[in-house]
């Protein structure tokens, strides 16, 4: 089984403080969901509202078009997966993946079907009569995975379940999570500041900021249509230019800025349009989308040389801009070749209009 979730006008108080505010969201039956934003913007607050250990002070959640009011986590059609995960180091494996089994009165027999079942689903199988303290970080992720699905929830929620892993771990894991959600077909809800957990794994991503949901959208609109200031800096790197209208049409804002005119798409919210001639506004381009200048390009800025870093993959070009202006960054694929630039050059930089965003000038999120 599987269910929907909407939280419908939800707002949570503790006394003057409001964590979350106006939370609108429909949630479809079957979607891997993510709420992403830096520690304390409310993502947390909106699981909790969901699971049962928070009421709303305001405004209701459904579960399968059912209103939660009064229903507690015990009797909700979910499961939770904590950060800490919160398996019981002297139980065994299938114990731990069958404890709700047999809570609900199930014999031995069958909790122990149903825990190999569990284990071969999550790529496990023979490794039952472990102990916990033998599997290894990703494993732990794994089993905990089962114990929850042992419950038959109609939703899963997960509270930064990957938080505690290393680099490599984390993103393989990524990959397991989402192949185990697709492989058992019920809603899941996923907690994270990690953007690339979020763009990985989600069908849609609602990014928070001060217990507001800022844009809820995919993964690559997110990425590539941000529609407010702290989405466009808060998910993967941009660089930012301050200035103001001087001409708008449907498809080009024109933004004055210190370093010169910059064409751009203007990005709607709500389909309403949010520049008008005159008004302050931010231009973002994304790293890997500045080039080497052409005749051609929309859009010129030029600078020296500050530093090159070398990522493997990428080399990232940190440029200062003249007369005390930003330090811009351009990233490129690594080729083989090293790169032509030296710290201390002039160099010439380019980016098209469709590569770079409009938007009202807004509060950018901390670095």
């Amino acid at each position: 089984m599987s269910a929907d979730v909407t939280l419908d006008d939800v707002w949570i108080r503790f006394g003057d403080f409001v964590a979350a505010r106006e939370a609108n969201i429909h949630i479809e039956d079957g979607e891997f969901f993510s709420f992403l934003g830096p520690s304390g913007c409310g993502k947390t607050t909106l699981l909790r509202a969901i699971s049962g250990f928070l009421t709303p002070s305001q405004g209701r959640v459904l579960i399968g078009g059912k209103d939660m009011a009064g229903i507690g986590p015990n009797r909700r059609p979910t499961a939770l997966i904590f950060q800490n995960l919160a398996l019981f180091p002297l139980m065994s494996v299938w114990e731990n993946i069958a404890f709700a089994l047999e809570v609900k009165g199930m014999s031995k027999l069958e909790r122990r079907k149903r825990a190999d079942e569990l284990l071969d689903l999550i790529a496990l199988p023979g490794q039952g009569d472990k102990r916990v303290s033998e599997l290894s970080g990703g494993q732990k992720q794994r089993v905990a995975i089962a114990r929850a699905l042992a419950a038959e929830p109609d939703v899963l929620l997960l509270d930064e379940p990957l938080s505690a892993l290393d680099l490599k771990l984390r993103q393989h894991m990524r990959t397991e999570l989402r192949a185990i959600q697709q492989r058992v077909g019920i809603t899941f809800v996923y907690i994270t500041h990690d953007q690339g957990e979020a763009l990985t794994m989600s069908d849609n991503v609602a990014v928070m900021r001060e217990g507001l949901i800022e844009q809820v959208a995919d993964g690559s609109t997110i990425y590539d249509s941000p529609e407010t200031a702290f989405v466009a800096s808060f998910v993967g790197e941009n660089n930012v230019f301050q200035g103001k209208v001087n001409r708008l049409d449907q498809s080009a804002a024109v933004v004055e800025t210190p370093y010169g005119e910059f064409c751009a798409r203007p990005i709607q919210r709500n389909n309403q349009d949010q520049l008008r001639v005159g008004d302050d506004a931010m231009v973002f381009v994304r790293p890997e989308a500045i080039e080497n200048a052409q005749s051609d390009s929309a859009n010129r800025i030029s600078g020296e040389v500050l530093q090159t870093e070398f990522e493997g993959n990428l080399w990232q070009l940190h440029v200062q801009l003249p007369n005390g202006g930003p330090r811009i960054t351009r990233s490129s694929i690594n080729d083989g070749r090293a790169t032509k630039h030296q710290v201390g050059d002039r160099i010439e930089l380019g980016f098209s209009e469709t590569s770079a965003i409009a938007l009202p000038t807004g509060q950018l999120a901390a670095e």
